[in-house]
C-alpha cells in the first residue's frame, strides 16, 4: 500500500490529525495490515510524538455534547459515536451538566474532556467525567492519551472491518 492510500484510509483516526498516520507508515510497515499491526503502528507514532503534538491531538477532539454536536458540525465518526451512547438526546438539565462539566474540565486541562464513548451511556460518561475533572494535570494528560488511542482503534476496526465486506 502506498502512503497517500494509508493516510487517506486512516489520517482520520485520531482527530483531525492526519500527521499520526503519515509518521506510523514512514516508521514502516509490514505488506499485511492487520488492525493489531495498525494500531500499534498508530498508537506508536502518536506516543513519540512531542507534548504539544499529543496536546494538539486531545484539543482536536470535540467537547461531549457540546456546541459542535448542537451545530450538527461534528465529524460522522464523532456523530456516530457520541449518538451511539445518547448524547444527542440529553434532556435540557443533562446537557446543562455537561456544559457545566466541559467548562470545568477546560479550564483545568485545556483541552476537552476526551472518553471512547462505545459501551458507554450518558449516565457511565457523567460518572466518568465527574471522577476525572478531580485528577492531577498529569494524570488526566495520560488518561485522556489513552482514550484517544482506544477512540482510534475502534475506528481503526471500523475500517478494516468495512473493507472485509
Amino acid at each position: 500500500m502506498k502512503k497517500e492510500e494509508f493516510v487517506s484510509r486512516f489520517g482520520g483516526v485520531f482527530e483531525h490529525s492526519p500527521w499520526v498516520a503519515e509518521r506510523a507508515f514512514d516508521a514502516g510497515l509490514p505488506a499485511v495490515l492487520t488492525s493489531d499491526v495498525v494500531k500499534s503502528a498508530m498508537n506508536d507514532a502518536f506516543r513519540a510524538a512531542s507534548t504539544e503534538e499529543r496536546l494538539d491531538v486531545l484539543r482536536a477532539h470535540p467537547d461531549l455534547a457540546g456546541k459542535l454536536a448542537v451545530a450538527g458540525k461534528l465529524t460522522d465518526d464523532s456523530r456516530k459515536e457520541q449518538a451511539g451512547a445518547g448524547l444527542d438526546r440529553l434532556s435540557a438539565e443533562e446537557h446543562a451538566r455537561f456544559t457545566a462539566l466541559n467548562t470545568a474540565y477546560m479550564d483545568k486541562f485545556g483541552f476537552p474532556f476526551i472518553i471512547a464513548v462505545k459501551g458507554h451511556n450518558k449516565d457511565s460518561i457523567l460518572e466518568a467525567f465527574e471522577t476525572r475533572v478531580n485528577n492531577s494535570a498529569e494524570a488526566e494528560l495520560e488518561t485522556a492519551a489513552a482514550q484517544v488511542e482506544r477512540i482510534a482503534g475502534f475506528r481503526i476496526d471500523a475500517i478494516l472491518h468495512e473493507d472485509e465486506t
